[in-house]
């Protein structure tokens, strides 16, 4: 893929995901940025997607917001999430038969509680929150863990190979 061709396929990325986001942005625990940069990773592999997580990871900021903790969390979970599918994306070759595919689920669920626990983790310990106002942020931030880790299961069972299947239709027409 020429150079040209690749800034273009993460800028468009890129917009996608912020697009995703700032769509879904006014229900708690809804998102397709899970699915969406899950296929991604998997497909397009480490290096592409880490440009891509970082870049959403900044420039989503102009949109809600420059905190701190969240930038930290964010340039924390997303690089580590695709280079988790990127390294699951190798192993299988980029390809997702039905039981990679459960595979793929079952990582992204627990990435989804990885993104939480990472949260509860790291803004109290940024904002210097005592102790049982920690406890109060991590059980507040359950009620939009669960529907996230549903959605999650949700759209990746329906979008993933898909997204896959138009990602290489995408790269044949473009030979």
């Amino acid at each position: 893929m020429s150079k040209t061709k690749e800034i273009a396929l993460i800028g468009v990325y890129v917009a996608l995901l912020i697009g995703g986001q700032v769509a879904l942005s006014a229900i708690s625990g809804i998102e397709v940025v899970t699915v969406l940069l899950a296929s991604f990773a998997f497909y397009f592999g480490i290096k592409r997607s880490l440009i891509v997580a970082v870049a959403f990871s900044i420039l989503r900021c102009f949109l809600f917001g420059f905190m701190p903790s969240v930038i930290i969390l964010y340039l924390i979970y997303y690089p580590l999430f695709v280079t988790i599918f990127g390294l699951i994306g190798n192993r299988f070759k980029h390809k997702a038969t039905p039981k990679h595919h459960v595979l793929v689920i079952m990582v992204a669920v627990l990435c989804v509680v990885l993104f939480t626990a990472l949260d509860n983790l790291i803004t109290p310990l940024y904002y210097g929150l005592d102790r049982n106002s920690a406890i109060g942020y991590a059980t507040t931030s359950l009620y939009a863990t669960l529907p996230q880790v549903i959605f999650a299961i949700i759209t990746l069972s329906v979008f993933f190979r898909p997204l896959l299947k138009l990602f290489e239709i995408s790269r044949l027409n473009n030979q």
